[in-house]
């Protein structure tokens, strides 16, 4: 067990942080190791982390911007160029319109090509005819050649050009007519044959052999990071500070890379940790400042951990994808899209020290088909901006929205957490490469294994809360649950189980009640375990209320003033001991499985006013890392435990908590159907696992409801045949709930509107199957739609069911992802899930 002692070192100047765990991750599809995600990222850390770039540029490069797909070299689909009724044996496919910037090593003197619509039929259905697109070329915007309409067999225009000496030309697939079915532009597409360029040296260089490369200037040595320490820029400072570099490998998939900068006049220490991914395109890092001298350091201010700029080529615009936090409302987690235009500046940041309660420090920037995802770490207050030049640049800041501080003799602060993704091709493909990286790294995984998909119980309904909890209807609501049928994975026990005057909301006081528990909860939890069930046990140890124990016992442990709501300080070395301490005795003699921690009230005012004017800053970061090193400690001493971020719901979803914790209460906004449809919509797209409440056991009603975890806030006995129609509703999310953990792609636009539909697909690519959530509210008048399915198998056939039917239907992969999956719904509202299957046929 940590000592007092090991905890008065760990906060006089040790600034703690984890960094991400792993697994070995399923495949991602359409991940390859060497593409150009992987080599940008490789490339991008190099050039920060390790002061190393390439030996020599690329002798050529093409920059892609596609309006979706990725370029194939020398085959479509595996298959020989086909143009017309002609073979070829190289040269580039493109898959939609958009334009292919060609650089040269040296000046070019001719380029040949044929380009033609591909005619290999790929698929169920034919493709004859399809498509209805120009080629062109262009050099420094002059169109050099320019086809007629090219669709499916129709033989090949060839090409044949001088450039001139010029370095860059363009290859440009523009979509032209109208479409008679709506799947023709999926045919929009060209091969650009047999291309080759002369160069003035007399080498002939093949189109298909040029590699795919990076925006220019992208790798620059400047350090992603910045601050002022004194009178003077970052910038300025390392250049002239000596830096030791080292890097060890974290596990088969992790290297993490240290940098640490010294100032040798005031021994001030900098260290960097990078860690860098070989199977995601990530890379992530954190600042540490640490005095070593022995007098107090000049101010440090305006520490940004993400300072950095980034180019998308000509005529690609920025578009900045976003979501609101969860500020308990119906949109909470709503996916948002900004424009970021020319000479503009867009802000985004937490409120009141909870870091999503305004925005989710959570970012998809995209310039046509590249893009790059930021993500921050930071339960406190952190703040962003993207800043457009009026040029082709873009430079984004993020960090702590205030430092400005000395630091003592021996005293260490940390920066936030930043994390980036890059990305090319589809950005909902990006979305699910984010997603298999928050599962394959991130995570908790309590014992060793990720959280199961779980299903709760409780006796809020009838103890309001726990205020009205005994030993005796523990038991019996538990039993009276199990023995009617209800598989619980857990019993939920939430706030009220303490001492308090007037109701729950008075925390501080963190035994349970001993006249109505007297024994605790270890008799509950012994009669939960005895039958297969596992216990979740409230707390919310942050805010102490006046006439609670630690409110009159220690008040030197707490800030703010008498009267009010105070908050345990958690970078009190002394509240840190006695916290980790005391819930480890609770969680060991009583017998709880899954530690829950809410956080009702907003911190950053009590952390500012208790900042001098030279340490601003520093409480509110010596509270962050006491909370992230209480939970740390929680489960080093308990590996098997699984702990729940609350915070109001959800206002506590930065990446640093979910490294360590899952929301299993998403948000305060709970059960409205249209709502919790748009809240799952949103939230998923970020955070994998997420949880909610059914309270009602109408279909329409309990399917908008249905979470990776959920727990049962409606008391059966209640209804007619309650518990006969609950155990219905369940087996058919039975059925469903293991899909969660597959991609997830959504169907139909974000809706609030009553008159809409509302759906989307989870896909395991792996295990070849899925599932499909649709939504008919209440005043639309379709009956049935068609959605495009998303990641599946073209030639492969798939066995659809609806779970409200006895029958199935067998479609091909490419009707599913090119016409739709068929699906109807009678009732206004009504609500389906639909599931499918790849055939696979026995050998």
């Amino acid at each position: 067990m940590r000592t007092l002692l090991a905890a008065l070192l760990l906060f006089s100047g040790m600034a703690f942080t984890v960094a991400a765990q792993t697994v070995a991750p399923a495949k991602n599809p359409g991940l390859d190791k060497t593409d150009q995600a992987m080599s940008t990222a490789r490339r991008w850390t190099a050039a920060k982390f390790l002061d190393k770039t390439d030996s020599k540029p690329f002798a050529a490069q093409m920059i892609v911007n596609l309006k979706s797909g990725t370029i194939q070299k020398n085959q479509r689909r595996d298959r020989t160029f086909l143009i017309g009724d002609r073979q070829y044996k190289n040269g580039i496919f493109m898959p939609s319109p958009g334009e292919i910037i060609v650089r040269l090593p040296e000046p070019g003197v001719t380029f040949e090509a044929v380009v033609g619509v591909d005619s290999n039929d790929l698929g169920y259905y034919s493709n004859a005819g399809r498509g209805n697109v120009i080629a062109s070329v262009e050099e420094d915007e002059k169109e050099l050649f320019r086809s007629g309409v090219l669709h499916e067999g129709l033989p090949g225009a060839p090409v044949k050009l001088n450039l001139d000496g010029a370095n860059e030309f363009r290859l440009k697939l523009t979509a032209t007519g109208e479409r008679s079915r709506t799947y023709q532009t999926e045919w929009d597409q060209a091969d650009w044959a047999e291309a080759k360029i002369t160069l003035a040296g007399g080498k002939t260089l093949r189109l298909s052999d040029i590699p795919v490369g990076p925006l220019p200037g992208l790798f620059s040595k400047e350090p992603p990071f910045s601050f002022r320490y004194g009178d003077k820029r970052s910038s300025e400072l390392l250049a002239s500070w000596p830096v030791s570099r080292t890097e060890r490998q974290i596990d088969s998939h992790r290297t993490e890379y240290t940098s640490i900068y010294r100032d040798s006049e005031t021994k001030l220490e900098l260290r960097v940790i990078a860690v860098a991914y070989d199977d995601f395109p990530v890379v992530e890092w954190t600042l540490f400042f640490k005095n070593n001298g022995d007098r107090p350091s000049p101010v440090i201010e305006k520490i940004q951990a993400l300072d950095a700029s980034f180019e998308r080529t000509k005529d690609a615009e920025f578009l900045l994808h976003h979501s609101k936090g969860s500020p308990n409302s119906p949109t909470d987690y709503q996916p948002l899209e900004t424009s970021l235009d020319p000479k503009t500046e867009t802000h985004f940041g937490a409120r009141g020290g909870r870091p999503t309660d305004t925005d989710l420090c959570y970012f998809n920037l995209e310039w046509k088909s590249n893009g790059l995802v930021i993500a921050l770490g930071w339960p406190g207050q952190w703040a962003a901006q993207f800043s457009r030049d009026d040029s082709t640049g873009v430079h984004i800041a993020a960090g702590q929205e205030l430092t400005h501080f000395r630091l003592l003799p021996g005293e260490e602060v940390r920066s936030p957490l930043v994390a980036l993704m890059f990305w090319e091709g589809d950005r909902i493909g990006a979305q699910n490469t984010w997603r298999r990286w928050m599962i394959a790294h991130n995570m908790p995984r309590p014992g060793g294994k990720l959280p199961p998909q779980q299903l709760a119980g409780g006796s809020m309904r009838h103890t309001i809360e726990m205020q009205d909890a005994t030993e005796e209807n523990q038991l019996k609501f538990l039993n009276r649950d199990l023995d009617a049928g209800i598989k619980l994975d857990y019993w939920w026990m939430d706030a009220g189980w303490y001492p308090f005057k007037k109701g729950w909301w008075e925390p501080g006081t963190w035994d349970p009640d001993p006249n109505r528990l007297p024994r605790g909860f270890t008799p509950i939890s012994e009669a939960a375990h005895a039958r297969g069930v596992k216990t979740i046990v409230w707390f919310e140890p942050e805010r102490v209320t006046p006439g609670s124990w630690l409110y009159e016992n220690h008040p030197e442990w707490l800030l703010g003033s008498d009267g009010g709501n105070k908050l345990l300080y958690l970078g009190n070395p002394q509240a840190w001991q006695w916290l980790v301490d005391h819930v480890s005795s609770l969680i060991r003699k009583q017998g709880i499985d899954l530690y829950r921690q809410d956080f009702n009230f907003e911190p950053l005012l009590l952390w500012r006013s208790n900042d001098a004017e030279d340490r601003q800053g520093i409480t509110e970061i010596k509270h962050v890392t006491g909370y992230l090193a209480y939970w740390d400690e929680l489960q080093r001493r308990f590996p098997k435990l699984l702990i729940d971020t609350c915070a109001s719901g959800g206002r506590r979803n930065d990446l640093e908590t979910l490294r360590r914790a899952v929301p299993l209460w998403r948000s305060d906004y709970a059960y409205e159907p249209a709502a919790m449809q748009q809240l799952t919509y949103g939230i998923a797209l970020w955070i994998p696992f997420f949880g909610t409440a059914f309270n009602s056991l109408d279909p329409y009603i309990f399917r908008s409801q249905m979470t990776p975890s959920s727990v049962i806030g409606l008391a059966p006995d209640r209804y007619e045949n309650g518990y006969e129609r609950l155990r219905g509703l369940l087996a058919a999310r039975h059925q469903a709930v293991d899909y969660y953990y597959g991609d997830y792609y959504p169907l139909t636009p974000y809706s609030t509107g009553s008159a809409d539909w509302m759906a989307w697909q989870y896909n395991r690519p792996e295990k070849g199957d899925g599932m499909v959530q649709a939504f008919r509210r209440p005043e639309s008048s379709f009956t049935s739609a068609r959605y495009r399915l998303r990641g599946l198998e073209e030639s492969a056939r798939y066995r659809v069911v609806d779970l409200d039917s006895s029958g199935s239907n067998v479609y091909s992969g490419r009707m599913l992802m090119e016409q739709g999956l068929p699906v109807s719904i009678d009732s206004r509202p009504g609500a389906v899930i639909i599931t499918y299957a790849k055939i696979t046929t026995k050998k």
